[in-house]
């Protein structure tokens, strides 16, 4: 009997892309495989992971490191991110990215704002950072693929993944001062995104990025993901969408307290 042709892949829906966003957006690390173009064998090492504003990859490694050498040698790589959890960990969704990486130059506009996003994410790495081997790579997106459990296969575009950033400069510009004034002057509010929005359960919320399509909030380890219900389309909007997504968070809270 011949095997079966058909494509076990399911067509790329909305509920996929926001899995996908949500998976990389929350990662703090994944497995980065690379090319040994010496012995032809793969090499797959553990890399904490970032991104930057429309979800690109960004991982800072050492010159040290045997992955450094090897994406030196072969820009090709894949990613690996997964969620985590009680049970069989097959059961819970994963996304492996496929990209071309790309050093950033030490000095270069594109490493400040790597730098910035990569330390809201990875804050313990204030201690080594600026370490004179270390250095950023952006993991450019050529495709990816995403199990979202079983039966549940998608292959993806980078555009599924990507969040388009046309006319959006000045959402980039201002998101550092947005998320300073959200965690000093509106605390509350940030709380109640996480608890009330995301599912979290109480802790010291903190928001650490913004994009077009949403927020990540971080408490010790956990992350969450908290998604606009729509995009914005400039920076403008920013303010507005999280002064309506504060008010609902608070009439959540109000309507689930007891009565008397």
């Amino acid at each position: 009997m011949m095997p079966s042709s058909k494509d076990p892949t399911l067509p790329v829906d909305d509920d996929a892309r926001l899995l996908a966003k949500r998976l990389l957006r929350t990662a703090r690390s994944g497995a980065l495989a690379t090319n040994d173009g010496i012995s032809g064998m793969p090499f797959a090492s553990l890399v904490a992971v970032a991104t930057e504003m429309d979800g690109t990859p960004i991982i800072l490694t050492s010159q040290l490191s045997t992955h450094t050498q090897l994406l030196e040698a072969d820009a090709a790589c894949s990613l690996l991110v997964a969620a985590s959890g009680k049970g069989d960990p097959l059961a819970h969704p994963r996304l492996t990215l496929l990209a071309t990486a790309r050093k950033l130059d030490r000095d270069g506009p594109e490493t400040a704002r790597a730098r910035q996003r990569y330390l809201a994410h990875h804050p313990k790495a204030e201690l080594y950072v600026d370490f004179p081997d270390f250095a950023f790579w952006r993991l450019a997106i050529e495709g990816a693929s995403l199990n979202a459990g079983f039966g549940r296969a998608y292959r993806m575009a980078a555009t599924d993944v990507l969040t388009p950033m046309e006319g959006l400069a000045d959402l980039a510009a201002m998101e550092a001062d947005a998320l300073e004034h959200m965690n000093t002057e509106h605390a509350d509010a940030v709380a109640l995104y996480a608890t009330r929005l995301c599912g979290g359960a109480p802790g010291r919320w903190k928001l650490t990025a913004i994009d077009p399509e949403g927020a990540q909030l971080i408490s010790g380890d956990t992350v969450l993901r908290l998604n606009f219900p729509r995009p914005l389309a400039s920076g403008e909007e920013l303010r507005p969408m999280l002064v309506s997504l504060a008010k609902q968070a608070r009439q959540d809270a109000d309507s689930s307290r007891p009565a008397g």
